[in-house]
């Protein structure tokens, strides 16, 4: 059942979990552009609903979310077998040691910088991920 190693972005489909309307705009039109299905959610009870609902190749988390923060998201998505191997990457300004560290042990591929993480570097990335 391993629906995460598809070459083809066309049939990538991406959950990317962010509050700040505009900011998720710019991620999702260069995902978009590059070929990428892509779903935003602008908190946490949305992004696991959407989780649930749409069982996305990858998730690009933010850690500071209304309804439920980033990492009560990725604890809750590795509680429920049903969505618990889905990739995710915390993409967030929030570079404190402790949350990296925590976002990590809960199994996060990666924490990015949102400020140091242009949409298409994410682009870039996100191909080696799926492949993690």
């Amino acid at each position: 059942m391993n629906q995460r190693a598809r070459p083809d972005p066309d049939e990538v489909r991406v959950l990317f979990v962010e509050d700040d309307a505009s900011v998720a705009q710019m991620y999702q039109l260069k995902l978009e552009l590059d070929g990428y299905t892509v779903e935003v959610a602008g908190d946490g009870v949305a992004a696991l609903e959407k989780a649930r609902s749409l069982h996305p190749d990858i998730i690009f988390l933010d850690i500071r979310l209304p309804k439920l923060d980033g990492l009560g998201v990725l604890e809750a998505l590795r509680d429920d077998p049903t969505i618990a191997a889905i990739p995710v990457v915390i993409l967030s300004n929030w570079n404190e040691r402790e949350l990296v560290d925590r976002g990590i042990k809960l199994g996060a591929l990666d924490h990015l910088i949102k400020s140091q993480t242009t949409p298409a570097r994410l682009s870039q990335r996100l191909k080696a991920w799926l492949k993690a």
